[in-house]
């Protein structure tokens, strides 16, 4: 039986219920697995020293799991975990610091993970698109997706009693702005937007703040919903998106230069619903929609089932860190 020590990194609570994911399909595969959190640091001022200081905790949380457990193979979640990693180890990874941290953002990041990349004998994206600005002298590549389940009976159109719905927890990130103008612009009379993950905003006809929920109760909405409209300034991975589609409501956006899981999908789907024009997507997707939308993007979801990802890491990641280790 091979030891795995899952060195996680734990800053979000993504991050979090994507790691105990992990470490469930390794165990279904035969691992005997070790999840080795880092303890939250002190809040500091600027994205370079906030990489820095999880850094650190990463390290200390690695360094004490590999000393206690001796595991066959270490697995590093994020490259932030895997960038003072005190021993060799495969690097599960959502985006790179060439891709998300310009400029002085990533001073000491980006130089530290060419080098972290090239030594690195395994890499587990979630994506394709997470090894954007990688070299070229890299490692063995698994993609390992992000496991995305319906969260409970998928309704039909008809008994959709919210418009629309979308998550701003980061609102500059997640594009919020954007979305509440389309929205402004696209709404009819007693038509909705519910707003989740931000406490409050300046009041509005048709909007409605519900601020943090629990993963449960948000769920619950978005099988209540319509759509789910998006405007996001970047996406490592898009997993509030994917959770969306999964649940049944049609995925709308603006477009932008970027590739994320979601999004590629949507457009797959309907090419009508992500474009420059956000407001008129919002009114072809509520007036217009595919009729088969939920049945084509569960076929299009299938890889992000429990059992899809189960294979890979039973088929290609479990062995691949046997040979490693």
């Amino acid at each position: 039986m091979t030891r795995v020590l899952l060195v996680s990194l734990g800053s979000t609570v993504g991050l979090r219920a994507s790691d105990a994911e992990l470490a469930a399909s390794l165990e279904r595969a035969g691992a005997a697995v070790t999840l080795a959190a880092a303890t939250p640091p002190r809040t500091v001022r600027t994205l370079a020293l906030t990489d820095l200081v999880w850094a650190r905790a990463a390290r200390v949380a690695a360094a004490e799991a590999i000393s206690r457990e001796r595991p066959d193979a270490v697995i590093y979640s994020t490259i932030t975990a895997a960038l003072l990693a005190p021993a060799p180890g495969a690097i599960r990874l959502d985006a790179l610091s060439a891709a998300n941290r310009p400029g002085r953002h990533g001073i000491w990041q980006r130089p530290r993970e060419r080098r972290v990349l090239t030594r690195t004998p395994l890499l587990l994206p979630v994506s394709e698109s997470a090894l954007a600005g990688a070299p070229a002298n890299i490692g063995r590549v698994v993609v390992v997706p992000i496991t995305v389940e319906r969260s409970g009976p998928l309704l039909e159109r008809a008994e959709r009693d919210i418009a629309a719905i979308t998550y701003a927890a980061n609102p500059t990130k997640k594009g919020l702005d954007q979305v509440l103008a389309a929205w402004a612009a696209a709404r009819r009379d007693g038509e909705e937007l519910i707003v989740a993950g931000v406490a409050d905003l300046p009041q509005a006809e048709g909007v409605r703040v519900v601020g943090t929920l629990e993963r449960g109760a948000y769920r619950a909405l978005l099988r209540r919903a319509r759509l789910y409209i998006g405007a996001s300034r970047r996406e490592e991975y898009g997993i509030a998106q994917l959770e969306a589609l999964v649940d049944g409501a049609i995925f709308v956006s603006d477009v932008k230069a970027q590739h994320y899981p979601a999004l590629d999908i949507a457009r797959g789907l309907d090419e009508r619903l992500i474009g420059p024009d956000l407001a008129g997507a919002i009114r072809v997707a509520l007036d217009d929609p595919r009729p088969d939308y939920s049945r084509a993007a569960a076929v299009a979801l299938e890889p992000f089932s429990a059992a899809s990802v189960d294979r890979i890491v039973a088929e290609q990641v479990l062995p691949a860190l046997s040979a490693a280790g």
